[in-house]
C-alpha cells in the first residue's frame, strides 16, 4: 500500500500563488507516477498534472503554463507550484500515486486539500 498526505492548500486572491505538497510512504519503490487531480463542486475529478517515474511531466490544458509539478529525488514527495491562479482553479486538490504490483496497477489517493481563489 501507499499512503499519501497533502498539505499547502488555502485561500488566495486571483493572480496569486500557492504550493501544494504531497508526501508518499509505503510501497514507494512500486510507484510509476505521482500526480495531482482536482474536483470542483458539481464537476468530475480532472487531471491537473502528473510526473512519471522517469521524470516526464504532463499538464491539463487549463493549467498548462501556470502550474509546475516537481518531485524530490527519493520520489517520496511531489509538489505543485500554482501561479497566476484564477477563480476557476478553486477545487479540492488530490494527490495520486499509480502503483504497479505483479498483477495489477492500483491508484492511491490522498485525502484532498482545498484551494480557494477569490477576490
Amino acid at each position: 500500500q501507499v499512503q499519501l498526505m497533502e498539505s499547502g492548500g488555502g485561500s488566495v486572491q486571483p493572480g496569486g500563488s500557492l504550493t501544494l505538497s504531497c508526501t508518499a510512504s509505503g510501497d514507494i519503490d512500486r510507484i510509476n507516477a505521482l500526480g495531482w487531480y482536482r474536483q470542483a463542486p458539481g464537476k468530475h475529478r480532472e487531471l491537473v498534472s502528473v510526473i512519471t517515474d522517469l521524470g516526464s511531466t504532463h499538464y491539463g490544458s487549463s493549467v498548462q503554463g501556470r502550474f509546475t509539478i516537481s518531485r524530490n529525488n527519493a520520489k517520496t514527495a511531489v509538489y505543485l507550484q500554482m501561479d497566476s491562479l484564477k477563480p476557476e482553479d478553486t477545487a479540492v486538490y488530490y494527490c495520486n500515486a499509480d502503483v504497479q504490483y505483479e498483477t495489477e496497477l492500483i491508484d492511491y489517493w490522498g485525502q484532498g486539500t482545498q484551494v480557494t481563489v477569490s477576490p
